[in-house]
């Protein structure tokens, strides 16, 4: 289960390389590119790889700075033979006001997955982001009808922010969240890291990660991650 996704590829991604995605907004169509790897791949406070580092890469289009559409690959471990995690996913990003939204679905599908295992699933989206001061405050809403393992309908909510420290290339951001699956696995994460970006392509991430539910095993442990991510 992805982390679009952990801190790294969603914070610095989204803000680290801020000034390249507007340009790039102004195209009818463009591609970008990105590959990266970290010591571990968490996705809502949740190890996905068995606490084991991953490499990860995805290609993303842009529309006409308002529609998109990607696809993004990982390695994972669950211990019963996946090998892989693919996402495809696609949506909007309109604006109003001062607000800018993302609205989208997305599918996480998984390679070498066990038969009946029902692992692969869809995710609706609604994100919200706004600047606050020098900082960037946002809020996401994840709806899937059939999650994980077919487990039945599941959501999640999220607060996150932003705030580039001072004049300098670091990036202080974290995230709060609950993730609410029907039955008895809910629990809540949260996050915290600084970012660095190195170059406008290249972003370096360092990010404390926790939930409050260890008793569900280690994955669920607190842990700190680093990662390197690489965008062109």
């Amino acid at each position: 289960m992805r982390m679009l996704k952990l801190a790294l590829a969603a914070t610095i991604g989204a803000l680290g390389l801020a000034g390249a995605a507007r340009a790039e907004e102004t195209k009818p169509f463009a591609v970008a590119f990105n590959i990266g790897a970290n010591t571990d791949y968490v996705f809502r406070g949740v190890s996905q790889t068995n606490e084991d580092p991953s490499v990860f890469g995805g290609v993303d289009a842009s529309i006409g700075g308002l529609g998109y559409a990607g696809v993004w690959l990982s390695n994972v471990d669950f211990g019963n033979g996946t090998d892989a995690e693919f996402d495809l996913y696609a949506g909007i990003k309109p604006t109003l006001g001062p607000v800018s939204f993302d609205v989208g679905v997305l599918y996480y599908g998984y390679v070498g997955s066990p038969s009946g295992s029902h692992q692969g699933y869809f995710e609706a989206k609604l994100l919200a982001s706004m600047p606050l001061g020098p900082a960037t405050v946002g809020a996401a809403f994840f709806y899937s009808p059939e999650f994980f393992g077919k487990t039945g309908d599941a959501t999640y909510y999220e607060l996150n922010g932003a705030l580039p420290l001072g004049g300098s290339k670091f990036t202080l951001s974290g995230a709060v969240g609950y993730q609410q699956v029907k039955g008895p696995a809910d629990f809540t994460n949260w996050n915290l890291g600084v970012g660095y970006a190195l170059s406008d392509h290249i972003g370096l991430d360092v990010r404390y990660f926790d939930t409050d539910e260890h008793n569900f095993g280690s994955i669920y442990d607190s842990r700190a991650v680093a990662g390197i991510k690489v965008t062109w």
